[in-house]
This record gives C-alpha cells, sequence and structure tokens, in this order.
C-alpha cells in the first residue's frame, strides 16, 4: 500500500513503507505535484531518490504539457532480459574468460577527456556491420531529427548505437532459482540521447523566461502541448527511445554470441523481456489521456512482464505487472541509491567492494566504488513495498558482471 503526501496541489501517492526517503526527494515531489497541470496525482516507486529535474522513481502524469527535465537526458533508458536453455552446470568455472570477451565486443565506458569518436565507450568511427545494418533503421527519421537541430548530427549517434556507456549500465550473466541462465542487460540512449534531452531542457527554460512564468525551480521549466517545440520535442524523444531499444538489441545479440562461442550453443526462447524505464509515452488513466513520464519506473499493466535489477552483482527480479491504477500502472525500476555517488567513493573501500562482490566475476577497481552493492536500498525491503504493483517471476543472482 501507499502513504500520501498532501502538502502540495496534488498528491503524491508513494509505495516506499519500509524503505527510506530522503527528506530532499520528498521536497522535490512536492515541488513537481504544484504545477497546475499534473493529472490527479503524483506516483512514487519505493527505489526514489533526489534526481535532476524531478525525483527518480517518479511517475509523473501530464494533461497538455512535458517537463523535460523531468524525464531527464538518458532518454529510452531500460533494460533487456533473456533466459537460455543453458543450466549453470555448462558455465566454466572460471568466468574470465567470459567477461573479458563481453568486454571485448561491446564498448563500454567513457573517456571524459575524449570527444566525439575518440570517445573510448564508442565505436570509433569503426562501425560493424551489425551496427551499421541496424543503424539503417533509424536513419530515416534521424534526418528528420537533424533537421530539427543541425547539432544533433554532430554527436555521437551510429558510433554509440550497440554500446555501454558507464555510471549504473551494466551487462550480466545471471542464474535463476532453477540455475537456468539469463542474459541481462541496462543501457539508454548514450551521446544522442543526452543531445536531445539537453537541447529541449535549456529550451523550456529560454520559453519560462520569454513567458514570464515564475518557477520555484527553473528544471520544472515545462514545454505546453500546442507550443512552437512541442511536436519537435516529442518526435525526437521518440526517436531517442527507439535507439535506446535497438541499441540493447545489438548489446544482447552480441553477448549471447559470446555466450555461444565461450562455452556451446543453446536456445534462447523461453523468456525474453525488454523494458524502459525513463522515458514518456502517451496513456490514458482514469478516463483521459495523458502524457506520463516514467522516470526511473517501469511499466506494470496487468500482465506486463518488466525487470527490477538490483545493485552491482546482486540479485534481480524478472515480475510481472498487476496493473494497478492509482500507480499508474507502474513498478520499480531498481533498487534505488541510497547515497551519492560522491558519498559512495569516500564511504568504501576497495576491501569492501572485493567483499561485497566476492562471488561476481566483476570490475574489483576503485573506479566502480560508487556502484558498490552498498550504495543501494535493500532490493527485499523495495520489493515488499510495492507487492501490490507486481508478482515476482523469476529470482535471478549475477555470477557476471561488466560494467563501464
Amino acid at each position: 500500500m501507499y502513504n500520501v503526501l498532501t502538502d502540495s496541489k496534488f498528491p503524491v501517492k508513494m509505495w516506499t513503507n519500509g524503505v527510506h526517503v530522503e527528506d530532499g526527494a520528498k521536497v522535490q515531489l512536492s515541488k513537481l505535484a504544484n504545477l497546475p497541470f499534473i493529472h490527479r496525482h503524483i506516483s512514487v516507486m519505493p527505489d526514489c531518490h533526489i534526481g535532476k529535474g524531478a525525483t527518480v522513481g517518479s511517475v509523473v502524469p501530464t494533461i497538455d504539457a512535458i517537463v523535460p527535465a523531468a524525464v531527464g537526458v538518458d532518454l529510452g533508458c531500460g533494460m533487456s532480459a533473456i533466459q537460455t536453455s543453458l543450466k549453470a552446470k555448462d558455465l566454466p568455472d572460471n568466468l574470465f574468460a567470459l567477461r573479458s570477451h563481453i568486454e571485448s565486443i561491446v564498448p563500454h565506458g567513457r573517456d571524459h577527456h575524449g570527444k566525439g569518436s575518440v570517445d573510448s565507450g564508442s565505436w570509433k568511427n569503426k562501425i560493424p556491420d551489425d551496427v551499421n545494418h541496424a543503424w539503417f533503421n533509424l536513419t530515416h527519421d534521424f534526418h528528420k531529427v537533424c533537421e530539427i537541430d543541425q547539432r544533433f548530427g554532430r554527436t555521437n549517434n551510429v558510433n554509440h548505437l550497440g554500446t555501454l556507456g558507464g555510471g549504473n549500465h551494466f551487462i550480466e550473466i545471471c542464474l535463476d532459482e532453477n540455475d537456468g541462465v539469463w542474459v541481462m542487460l541496462h543501457s539508454g540512449s548514450r551521446g544522442i540521447g543526452n543531445a536531445i534531452g539537453s537541447r529541449f531542457i535549456a529550451q523550456a527554460k529560454k520559453d519560462m523566461e520569454r513567458w514570464f512564468i515564475n518557477l520555484p525551480d527553473k528544471d520544472l521549466s515545462y514545454i505546453p502541448d500546442g507550443s512552437e517545440h512541442f511536436d519537435d520535442y516529442v518526435f525526437c524523444v521518440d526517436w531517442a527511445q527507439k535507439f535506446a531499444k535497438v541499441s540493447r538489441d545489438v548489446m544482447m545479440s552480441r553477448v549471447l554470441n559470446a555466450v555461444s562461442q565461450e562455452i556451446h550453443s543453446f536456445t534462447t526462447d523461453q523468456m525474453a523481456v525488454n523494458c524502459h524505464h525513463n522515458y514518456i509515452a502517451r496513456e490514458n488513466h482514469f478516463g483521459k489521456n495523458v502524457w506520463v513520464t516514467r522516470k526511473g519506473a517501469v511499466r506494470a499493466r496487468k500482465g506486463d512482464l518488466g525487470i527490477i535489477p538490483g545493485s552491482m552483482g546482486q540479485k534481480s527480479f524478472i515480475v510481472r505487472g498487476k496493473g494497478n491504477k492509482d500507480s499508474f500502472h507502474s513498478c520499480s525500476h531498481g533498487a534505488g541509491r541510497v547515497m551519492s555517488r560522491t558519498q559512495a567513493k569516500k564511504q568504501f573501500t576497495l576491501n569492501d567492494h572485493i567483499r561485497d562482490t566476492s562471488h561476481v566475476e566483476c570490475r574489483k577497481d576503485i573506479g566502480v566504488l560508487d556502484e558498490t552493492p552498498k550504495a543501494y536500498k535493500d532490493l527485499d525491503a523495495v520489493m515488499a513495498a510495492q507487492s501490490d504493483l507486481v508478482d515476482v517471476v523469476h529470482t535471478l543472482r549475477a555470477v557476471v558482471c561488466v560494467k563501464g
């Protein structure tokens, strides 16, 4: 069940029983819920924490307007998972070679000092055939995106298709409760999504100034339906969300190929799940067509399959939605951070990280301390808080984790 914050124009319904929520996140949610075009209420998932523009783990339904900073810049970020016919006994005792193989065929991470094609997490303009083929299906609408703003054509677009990035993005080999082998990954729209999101966030802020609209936070700046930039924004975001989905498909195909080369052939017709958790969509709720912004939330209509991952190398869940109307048919997108990346780097040592990931073949260096398991909330508590939103179908535990 949910608790309700009522100190704003519209209620905030929070599925956070038994889970800590920062006071700053509650303040942020109250500001968002004071916008005049919210539809009925805002829903908050148990993995919520402070974000830029809007609280991560929030579901924001709006009428005739969208807040670009609420969805942010990693447009279409989401997850894929595929169940294979392999069993744990089919995996080698030493999984280092498999992790290395995956790392060699999927660019990951980012050189923060690099620009353009020299980004270490890109293809560096040496685009493989499978990536070019996938890109071809995106090019027609990408030309239209570039007509809206020519700068989009100078981004890492095809150079980032089928690449992982950094931060909380990952590729994992997992085992389910029956020792079945799964491949799971988490990624978004990379450089092009960032460029699109940033451009329209800035445009919304300019429009607020031009129209003399004062807001408690500039990140609440919005684009009204029917205004000059609304249709362009929706078109570009929709394309970025498609890019993110295609990118996950390319990576998944490559990882499955790596697994088959390192082990032996297998089938993948048991179960597959692919879901966004950072996106906008046109949906009908409580009898009205509205724009739904899910910032760190998964759609969970009755019967929908979703993925709720844990922290680095920990367990994750394949879930089935219950279609809870009050949550706008949504559930959490993960465990949720319990502290900032900076705080995690200060608080945890490399020995802490090595101990907490001892059962996983993964990076064990200071470069991933901000993603160490204890930087995240207790996933069991998060799942208990949303028991009326989803049912657990499979419980997965990671044995290999690739991070950027």
